[in-house]
């Protein structure tokens, strides 16, 4: 189990080889399938106020947990008391034997599920990995101070992910590698161990703009500067109230998150396949899935379906006006709208909104 980072419980500078660990730690997360690793301090320079004014200007539209935690954002030490590094590890999730991504996002009556939804959940999976990578450190130098870390409290990935050398930030807000992409999970290690903090890498996007300009709904209103509130993944994944109708045309095919910016952006001609089976088998048969076939799940299929991975977090009802919407942007078929029919007094007033804005469509089509 996580021990709380203490410097009561750290080893001292001179009872432990630090840089001779630091190789130690590297060859680890290796052997567990980290495609990277790195270390830095927890000084996060002006990314909080950057924060703060994202905040600020709304850009985070309903996610108030990001509002909430912005002080423990800010604050490593806060957050986990006596923490002086973060370990920051990269695992791929490119799920390689999966349909391909362009052609599914061009097949306007399949679904689009993002990439990274495809197998199983993440948040499983890197954990794991992390409290692996800390009892290995624990059984090589015994007890020591620390916190695993993903997604799973209010920690700035990006952030410290560049700060350790794994990337830079790239326009669409993303962390990038030379030679993986953005096609990848960052997890954290808090802790107390003084470990040698890893060089950070340069930037490379120079020019380039090719994010901004494949984002459907114009959502990275400028390099580096997400508004969540148009964000595809936002809206299928984060929201929980109606999808706005001015960009519901916009959204296609997508039912669950959106991969344009990364699918655009040059550097993914690098991402890494994944090399953990969780993540990159393809589970349900949702990198080619039909709209149709999906809408028709009921609330158990979705739930046994769904059992282990990211999607279920969205509940069958999103998922019902997250295809409404996609329905609503299919070709008219004879299937696709008896589809909606269906579904014209579902239960839920969400759903019933969705569907009736999507046969509203077909019928002016």
């Amino acid at each position: 189990m996580p021990t709380p980072a203490s410097t009561d419980n750290a080893p001292t500078a001179r009872s432990v080889d630090l840089p001779a660990l630091a190789t130690l730690i590297e060859g680890w997360a290796r052997e567990l399938g980290f495609g990277a690793i790195g270390v830095s301090d927890v000084d996060l320079g002006d990314a909080p106020a950057r924060l703060a004014d994202w905040i600020a200007a709304g850009r985070h539209g309903t996610m108030d947990y990001m509002a909430r935690h912005a002080a423990l954002r800010a604050a490593p030490g806060d957050l986990v008391p006596g923490a002086i590094r973060v370990i920051s590890a990269r695992i791929d999730y490119w799920p390689a034997g999966a349909a391909d991504a362009n052609a599914a996002l061009a097949a306007p009556e399949r679904a689009y599920v993002s990439r990274y939804a495809l197998g199983r959940d993440y948040h499983k999976v890197l954990r794991g990995k992390l409290q692996s990578l800390a009892d290995r450190i624990a059984d090589e130098i015994g007890p020591f101070g620390y916190r695993v870390f993903c997604d799973s409290a209010p920690v700035m990935e990006v952030a410290f992910g560049r700060k350790a050398g794994l990337g830079w930030r790239g326009k669409h807000t993303l962390l990038l590698a030379r030679d993986a992409g953005s096609t990848f999970f960052l997890g954290e290690i808090y802790t107390d161990l003084p470990l040698p903090a890893s060089a950070p890498v340069g930037e490379h996007c120079g020019t380039c703009r090719a994010c901004l300009d494949a984002c459907p709904t114009g959502a990275i209103v400028a390099p580096y500067e997400l508004d969540a509130r148009r964000c595809i993944s936002y809206l299928t994944i984060e929201l929980k109230d109606a999808i706005p109708e001015a960009l519901r045309p916009l959204v296609g095919n997508r039912i669950y998150g959106c991969d344009d910016c990364q699918l655009a952006c040059p550097w993914n001609r690098y991402a890494k396949a994944a090399a953990d089976p969780d993540l990159a088998r393809v589970r349900n048969g949702l990198d080619d899935a039909t709209l149709v076939d999906l809408f028709a799940w009921t609330r158990d299929d979705f739930d046994a379906r769904m059992a282990g991975s990211a999607i279920r977090r969205i509940g069958h009802e999103r998922w019902l006006r997250n295809i409404a919407v996609a329905l609503g942007n299919a070709p008219t078929t004879p299937a696709v709208v008896a589809a909606l029919r269906s579904r014209a007094d579902d239960p839920s007033a969400l759903v019933r909104e969705h569907v009736a804005w999507a046969l509203a469509r077909h019928a002016a089509a």
